[in-house]
């Protein structure tokens, strides 16, 4: 996990074996030993190493592409938390994981946005109303 991980966000942000060694203060086969499995940084370093490839330090030890249809490590922030089934009245099930990071509850209400060309956006209904106010407070200018 941590060595695919590593390897894999390490070339998505063009960053060579020599960078990462540079910005962490190690050698070149310090980090060609963490990628190749040889060997794992500390904490800190790994604290670092995910700050520098701006993505989570749990999902740099823990993200397996596997159980995410091989999708790569996502940026910090976002997530991607599966697929799934819509039942025969339009009913989805959240994934437990979102219902978490997101703070939601049984009985909540949620706003449901639309886009044609983008899809749909799950919102809670305080955020929706925040960015509503936005935009008139804009409109007003």
């Amino acid at each position: 996990m941590f060595k695919d991980n590593l390897v894999h966000t390490r070339k998505i942000k063009g960053m060579t074996q020599e960078d990462i060694a540079e910005r962490l203060g190690v050698t070149r086969q310090t980090v060609a030993k963490w990628e190749s499995g040889e060997s794992v940084p500390d904490l800190d370093k790994c604290k670092l190493l995910a700050e520098m490839l701006e993505i989570s330090l749990d999902d740099l030890a823990n993200y397996e592409a596997g159980d995410n249809m091989g999708l790569a490590v996502p940026p910090k922030g976002k997530y991607f938390f599966g697929m799934v089934t819509v039942g025969e009245k339009g009913q989805i099930v959240i994934p437990a994981k979102a219902r978490k990071v997101f703070d939601i509850s049984a009985g909540d209400n949620l706003v449901i946005l639309g886009d044609e060309g983008q899809g749909l956006a799950i919102v809670k209904p305080d955020n929706f109303l925040a960015i509503a106010d936005a935009i008139r407070e804009i409109e007003k200018k």
